[in-house]
């Protein structure tokens, strides 16, 4: 039975996410259908991409995924179908694809969306489940829509890096409000160079060390970790992290304004300086 996966902005409050499956279904009923997460934060491509890339990397080869994330930034006549490392991803056109899996993807198809039908999102739950089960049938994914269709493309968030620091932006935070900082174990031991560092807070916080666990520290006490999708995370033993410490997720949409800029950079930024 065909793996489909499910992330979105919609929110859990909606009637969206069971109505979408509900298509699904009527569309095969042999879809198994999986959520990733339906909370992805709107006009946040960061932090969609860093749930679906580290999501997506843990399923099965063969794998369908629908992304149905800032669906109508765009007033195009198409969606995308991407074929990559053996994964199938569904998603509008509006540079999020790059961002996930941070090259070009092997294939990318332009799926056209039917004449005379209104742009809504149950609409684009119907295209991308008719172009699945077509897929589940046998068709190549050749011969389904427009091949080599030109796509938008967004760089991922990168930390900015010099000869003894570098600043990662925040780009998620999750249900116990711990802090996800795009910077990676590899690309934190590469610059570190074997040398002490210090991660410093506004409130004149430190962190100089990372732990293996949270109960490396005693209750209430901040640390800094490797989480299992291998990226940096600060934390507060059974406490709230993001609150305590005054950081906020990077907002791609404020970060276009200037003064919105210089007012919150610092509380999106996480700093670290090697020593």
């Amino acid at each position: 039975m065909p793996i489909l996966t499910l992330t979105s902005d919609i929110g859990n409050h909606d009637y969206l996410p069971g109505a979408i499956k509900a298509r699904l279904l009527k569309i095969n009923p042999e879809f198994r259908l999986i959520d990733i997460s339906h909370n992805i934060a709107p006009f946040n491509y960061p932090q969609a991409s860093y749930v679906c890339k580290n999501a997506i990397k843990n399923f099965p080869d063969f794998t369908y995924h629908i992304i149905m994330v800032n669906l109508f930034d765009k007033n195009q006549d198409h969606l995308l179908l991407a074929f990559h490392n053996n994964q199938y991803l569904f998603c509008a056109n509006n540079g999020l694809l790059t961002m996930i899996l941070e090259e070009k993807p092997e294939i990318v198809i332009g799926i056209p969306w039917p004449d005379g039908k209104i742009k809504n999102t149950l609409q684009c739950a119907d295209i991308f489940g008719n172009t699945i089960n077509q897929l589940v049938n046998g068709e190549s994914i050749k011969d389904i829509g427009q091949p080599d269709i030109a796509y938008i493309e967004k760089n991922p968030l990168r930390p900015a890096v010099g000869d003894d620091w570098i600043d990662g932006q925040i780009i998620f935070i999750d249900n116990f409000e711990n802090v996800i900082v795009n910077i990676t174990r590899h690309e934190f031991e590469e610059l570190r160079k074997g040398r002490g560092f210090k991660i410093n807070f506004k409130r004149d916080e430190v962190i100089d060390h990372i732990s293996q666990t949270y109960a490396d520290v005693s209750e209430g006490e901040k640390l800094a970790l490797f989480n299992s999708a291998g990226y940096l995370e600060i934390a507060i033993n059974k406490g709230n992290a993001a609150g305590l410490l005054g950081l906020k997720g990077f907002s791609e949409k404020n970060s276009q304004s200037r003064q919105i800029l210089q007012n919150q950079l610092f509380y999106q930024t996480v700093r670290i300086n090697f020593e």
